[in-house]
């Protein structure tokens, strides 16, 4: 049985209805949040726990790695039960998550709720989804932007938010924001979010199904590659920033909140220069413009460090430039895997986001295992220069191949 779909007219805190675009935004907002909201608070919450930083930074990759999952489940699931209710059901369990990441009293405890609480990862999800429902291609384009446009200033503000309430409250102030700000989210969307896809009886083994004619693809490889090294270098900056600012630079956790914000505010004049200039010069070659300025970024600071240049101010201003190259490389690279079988996008959407978030995920969890007081910020320096260029070296590869093609960039 089918579910009857609502008018597309977007009429807001009318359920019956498609959402308005605040709602959407505020949707994949509180999902960017969580990610980022408590870095600043991992030092102290590994001295609250009595456990080694290796271990409560577990709770970036650990959570990076079940995001990966669910972006390959999320969509299908959503397509046989309808976006409003996989949504509301995603907020309720998110809702319980952080209720025990708060009342949790030992590490691993903290760190089975923490998981849990990527169940909102359906919110960045679906939201595109729900977009793509409402409005043409065309426009969805323009509409998944405005979306992506508040996303981006969610990451630029949470830490240094985060940092603050760290400093004065303690990390589980961070934690009860984020429940504040699910309740309100929750309501939103129950009274705003109308049901929008027309349900099709697509099941998870169908989907999988269609996986092998990507996976068969070269040009598929190098685009999932390239966005997987290049978003890499940014998730082995999460995993080990916060004990770099904190135990290596001496900052406070709202210092180290406010210069968290340096690669979010690169991503944001990237993700303009690419909507600028990609229709110009081809999605090839400006990924590949992306992952060479990365590189370079990384390879001038690792020389600097390595010649004994060691303060907060260099290292967290070239984290500029990484933001800036990756906000260049990965909607190009996103783009370029989802047009290699147009009819099989969401599919290529899915699975490529499954593994630049996966491997995003292995990439925290080392970051945090080579770092220590001893060897200094050099151990994550290296691991970054060298996720970049895998980055480059895979837009290399495309490029390559494309020309040997006759394809154009």
């Amino acid at each position: 049985m089918s579910i009857s779909v609502p008018k597309k007219t977007a009429i807001f805190l009318d359920r019956t209805s498609a959402p308005h675009i605040v709602t959407l935004v505020f949707l994949a907002g509180i999902s960017a949040l969580t990610m980022n909201i408590f870095l600043p608070s991992l030092p102290s919450m590994s001295t609250y726990f009595n456990t080694p930083y290796q271990v409560i930074q577990l709770s970036v990759a650990l959570y990076l790695a079940l995001s990966a999952v669910l972006q390959i489940v999320i969509g299908p699931i959503s397509d046989r039960f309808g976006r409003r209710k996989v949504i509301l059901g995603a907020l309720v369990l998110f809702l319980l998550a952080t209720i025990g990441t708060l009342l949790a009293q030992d590490i691993t405890v903290f760190l089975i709720f923490r998981m849990c609480q990527a169940v909102i990862a359906a919110g960045m999800v679906l939201s595109r989804a729900v977009v793509r429902d409402m409005v043409p291609d065309a426009e969805a384009a323009s509409m998944i932007g405005y979306v992506t446009m508040g996303m981006a200033l969610v990451p630029m503000v949470g830490p240094i938010f985060g940092g603050f309430l760290d400093d004065h409250f303690g990390w589980q102030a961070n934690f009860i924001v984020l429940l504040v700000l699910g309740l309100m989210v929750s309501a939103l969307v129950y009274f705003d979010l109308g049901e929008t896809a027309g349900l099709k009886k697509i099941t998870l083994s169908e989907q999988i199904s269609q996986y092998p004619a990507l996976l068969r693809s070269p040009r598929f490889w190098g685009y999932t590659m390239s966005a997987a090294f290049s978003s890499g270098a940014f998730f082995a900056y999460l995993g080990g920033a916060p004990f770099v600012g904190t135990q290596i630079f001496g900052l406070n956790a709202s210092q180290v909140g406010v210069y968290f914000a340096a690669p979010a505010l690169g991503y944001a004049i990237g993700n303009f220069i690419s909507g600028r200039y990609s229709t110009r010069f081809g999605l090839n070659n400006m990924a590949l413009f992306g992952s060479a300025l990365t590189s370079v970024a990384m390879v001038i600071l690792t020389l600097l460090t390595f010649g004994g240049l060691h303060f907060a101010g260099l290292f967290f201003g070239m984290m500029t430039m990484i933001g800036l190259g990756n906000g260049i490389t990965l909607p190009n690279v996103n783009a370029g895997m989802m047009s290699i079988k147009p009819e099989l996008a969401g599919t290529a959407s899915g699975l490529g986001g499954a593994f630049m978030i996966g491997g995003g995920a292995i990439l925290a969890a080392l970051a945090g295992a080579v770092l220590s007081v001893q060897s200094g910020e050099m151990p994550l320096v290296v691991l970054m220069l060298l996720s970049s260029l895998g980055s480059l070296v895979a837009m290399l590869a495309v490029k390559a191949r494309a020309k040997r093609l006759g394809l154009m960039g």
